[in-house]
């Protein structure tokens, strides 16, 4: 069973579609030469993403290893949280396109708090506040 890993690029001071373009020969080149059974290239709006499948982790580790890959990872746009690098196919297998925002549940709207105290009258006795009024029209 062959084993896929993605290298997900984001865009940062630059473009990932950029670092791509400039490193992707050479990122392709060395997974090829490393005994890649199959590989893709996804072009999103945040960035970008390389998926690779090898044989076993031992050639997975070369591949990850190796002197292209390593210079083309600290070039990424964005050094910090601009990489993830992990196991398994291509970003987050959720629609292509972004999902629109659902409704508030009840349109937004929340109940209002109802009295809790009870109402004094006038001779000092205490009773219950007033039931709502149903109002037909």
């Amino acid at each position: 069973m062959a084993l896929w890993m993605s290298l997900e690029v984001f865009d940062g001071e630059s473009s990932a579609a950029n670092w791509a373009a400039s490193h992707g020969d050479a990122v392709t080149q060395a997974a090829l030469s490393g005994g890649a059974l199959d590989w893709a290239w996804h072009t999103h709006t945040w960035g970008v993403i390389f998926e690779v499948s090898f044989q076993d982790e031992p050639a997975w580790e070369r591949f990850r290893e190796s002197t292209a890959v390593r210079a083309a990872l600290d070039a990424v746009p964005d050094p910090v949280h601009g990489l993830l690098i992990y196991r398994g196919r291509g970003g987050s297998s959720s629609r292509p396109s972004p999902r629109r925002p659902r409704p508030f549940a009840g349109a937004g709207s929340a109940s209002l708090p109802l009295p809790s105290d009870p109402v004094e009258e006038e001779h000092g006795a205490l009773r219950p506040p007033p039931a709502p009024r149903l109002i037909l029209l």
